[in-house]
């Protein structure tokens, strides 16, 4: 049975992880190494199980560890041409690192990795879906300013999906942050707000997602209370019922369970 877990989901760090039979991959490692070594272990898994590390964009909330990572093991990176070359430009790497550019697709051990463009504040960001060898898939999609067509597609008919919300906008319209970083969050290249990811939950139930994983909330624009009761209440506008139509979880900073899927 494979298992997806959110390991870190914040401005301050990003790793998710889901793993097969045959092993798992990283997408993104937004942390320190010693951090993000001991919550694999506290899943079940290890470096080792890696068979590739995919990166969504450059920003070092996803990226924190990588050059460090890589030292350490020859880890494939998966990502769009763009965010490589700005990896590489920024020195992200070692020498004889694999890259493989992504645009569309790629296949790693028993997965298919299908890359989908995201509308966010960095050339080429990325968010993932996975295809697992049992036929279902699971996508990873935060950091995006504005749900575009082409990141709806690429959700549709996904069992589990951890989807970005990031914020409250009436919390974050009060909150402390300065006028100009309020609205590059609020903006089409920013963050995903709640009511807007909520809104596009009864759309993804209908196509057949039953799990729900609400990602990279802010720490001081959100609460995790507003966040469910906002998908909640769209998903219950549809007649859903939780624990029967879906399951829904938000991911914590850290320390976050195992999902079977």
């Amino acid at each position: 049975m494979a298992k997806i877990s959110s390991l870190f989901s914040s401005s301050s760090g990003n790793s998710t992880y889901i793993e097969t039979q045959n092993g798992g991959i990283l997408v993104d490692v937004g942390v320190s190494f010693k951090s993000l070594n001991e919550a694999l272990l506290a899943v079940g898994g290890s470096f080792e199980k890696i068979k590739a590390i995919a990166i969504t964009h450059e920003h070092i909330d996803h990226i924190k560890c990588l050059k460090t990572l890589l030292k350490k093991y020859n880890i494939p990176v998966i990502a769009s041409a763009k965010t490589l070359e700005t990896l590489e430009r920024n020195d992200c790497f070692v020498s004889g690192a694999v890259l493989r550019p992504i645009e569309e697709n790629t296949e790693i051990s028993d997965i298919q990795i299908v890359r989908f463009a995201t509308s966010h504040d960095c050339e080429g960001s990325s968010g993932y879906k996975i295809l697992l060898p049992d036929g279902s898939s699971v996508a990873v999609c935060t950091d995006l300013g504005v749900m575009t067509d082409t990141v709806r597609e690429a959700l549709l008919g996904c069992e589990t999906i951890l989807i970005e919300s990031n914020h409250d906008v009436d919390m974050l319209k009060k909150g402390p942050y300065p006028p100009e970083l309020k609205l590059r969050i609020m903006s089409d290249k920013g963050h995903l707000s709640n009511s807007a990811c909520a809104v596009e939950l009864g759309r993804f139930l209908e196509s057949g997602t039953k799990r729900f994983i609400l990602g990279h909330l802010s720490q001081h624009n959100n609460l995790p209370t507003i966040a469910l009761s906002a998908s909640k209440a769209a998903l219950m506008d549809k007649g859903a019922v939780f624990g029967e139509d879906y399951l829904l979880y938000v991911a914590k900073p850290s320390k976050n369970e195992v999902i079977y899927i």
